[in-house]
């Protein structure tokens, strides 16, 4: 027997009340609160039947080969191509080139598996008008712009496509439920939930895109991102008109791995050689130190730059961006105290080209020399490169996969490498400036080494 028990939810943070009210004490929002029924199960356990337990030794198991397409980005983000049976959501900000990634992700995919696109944001035309426009040629996939979850799960149950693409799911709805304002906390919950089912009982992949928030996060309940199997975010990167696809939630690859595309006439095009245009605008300039550091499976050659100028204030500034401004600070610290380099009185603004986040403490060398160049006005070799890792004592320590960054920084000419003295390397074309502490990067700004 079940107990029919009224309660207000609200639409936008997901606040449960026993009655109404005109504002939401959770999320501040107003007239956000809606009438819902809760079923609460009585005396149930009478009647519920005994599962089956099985050993995971007893289990049938199977290996699922992944779905694989031409754009070599795509997969290597996905960690391979797609999962059979596994539910996807991919959001960013509007406009970024979500809906045209995927039409172009699906064109490709529907030549060899049976594809279903659903747009519940645009009408079937204003699709083709798009389509027509990034690719020219026909397609075998199948359209609809229908927003009924109910009515698209039902046609995918009986026609049994291998892929399902749905753009987006906040715009979806409920036949028995339209009372439930589409992308509210309610909706897009039991959106999740019946599409993850769809997905994990008739081994179809499902696709779906998000909105996101103001502060950059995906636009509802975050039982939608437990419920999915991987999350991907689309981003933009405006100096070098590049579009960056990364995963934040992987289970069936790394979350490491960044994919990017540049915006062309004919949609997102591949980018699978970035480091190219990463390093078209280096200046090599007083400040400006080149490293390089591993993004998932690939190393990214990067520009730091720093600069040093006397505090004109009582508490000096330090504007940061592009990595951990402790780190900085910590570093700076350091060059101080066995340097005596008077930092403290100077204030240090710093930032990574490209807009890129630097996470490595294979970084440490590079910001170091930053800093260093910087402050006396003293610019590195062109065409050099640094690697290596500081400690408080001042020691400079290996970093990890060092073949790996020297080979990508010779396809680009790099002429000179600074590291750690307990680095071991082969030999090459390029020289090697060895440091064993931060005493020794004084020598670099002596007259005649740079």
């Amino acid at each position: 027997m079940s107990k029919i028990k009224t309660f207000f939810d609200c639409s936008g943070c997901g606040y449960k009340t026993p009655k109404w009210l005109g504002c939401c004490p959770e999320c501040n929002e107003w007239n956000t609160f809606v009438q819902q029924e809760e079923h609460k199960f009585v005396a149930a356990s009478k009647g519920a039947g005994n599962l089956q337990m099985v050993q995971l030794s007893q289990a049938v198991s199977f290996e699922k080969k992944r779905i694989s397409s031409s754009f070599n980005e795509w997969d290597r983000v996905l960690g391979g191509g797609l999962i059979p049976g596994s539910f996807l959501i991919l959001t960013g900000d509007s406009g970024i080139g979500k809906s045209t990634l995927l039409l172009q992700i699906a064109h490709d995919l529907a030549k060899s598996k049976k594809l279903f696109y659903f747009s519940s944001e645009e009408s079937i035309a204003q699709v083709k008008h798009r389509f027509d426009r990034i690719v020219h040629e026909e397609s075998q996939m199948l359209f609809s712009d229908e927003g009924n979850l109910d009515a698209i799960i039902a046609t995918c149950e009986t026609q049994k496509p291998e892929i399902v693409i749905i753009d987006s799911i906040q715009n979806c709805y409920f036949t028995q439920t339209q009372q439930i304002m589409s992308g509210t906390v309610g909706q897009l919950r039991e959106a999740g939930f019946r599409l993850m089912r769809l997905a994990k009982e008739n081994n179809i992949t499902v696709i779906v895109t998000g909105h996101i928030t103001k502060e950059g996060q995906i636009a509802g309940p975050k039982t939608l991102e437990h419920m999915v199997d991987a999350v991907f975010y689309l981003q933009g990167e405006d100096q070098l008109n590049i579009r960056v696809l990364r995963s934040v939630k992987n289970r069936f690859g790394s979350v490491n791995e960044i994919g990017f595309f540049e915006i062309c006439s004919e949609g997102l095009r591949e980018v699978p050689n970035i480091n190219q245009q990463l390093l078209q605008n280096v200046s090599y300039a007083p400040g400006s130190v080149l490293i390089s550091c591993f993004e998932g499976s690939r190393p990214l050659l990067l520009e730091l730059q720093a600069l040093i100028i006397p505090s004109k204030f009582g508490v000096p500034q330090r504007v940061i961006t592009g990595v951990d401004h402790k780190r900085v600070i910590l570093i700076s610290a350091i060059l101080e105290k066995y340097l005596q380099v008077k930092f403290s009185s100077h204030d240090i603004f710093f930032k990574v080209s490209g807009g890129f986040m630097v996470k490595e403490s294979s970084a440490d060398l590079g910001i170091a020399l930053a800093l260093l160049s910087s402050f006396f006005q003293l610019a590195l070799p062109a065409k050099s490169i640094s690697l290596g890792e500081i400690s408080l004592t001042g020691q400079i320590k290996p970093t990890n996969n060092i073949s790996m960054h020297i080979s990508e920084a010779q396809k680009f000419g790099i002429e000179q490498i600074f590291i750690s003295r307990g680095q071991k390397i082969e030999k090459g074309s390029y020289e090697v400036n060895h440091f064993s502490n931060v005493y020794e990067l004084l020598k670099v700004f002596s007259e005649g080494n740079v």
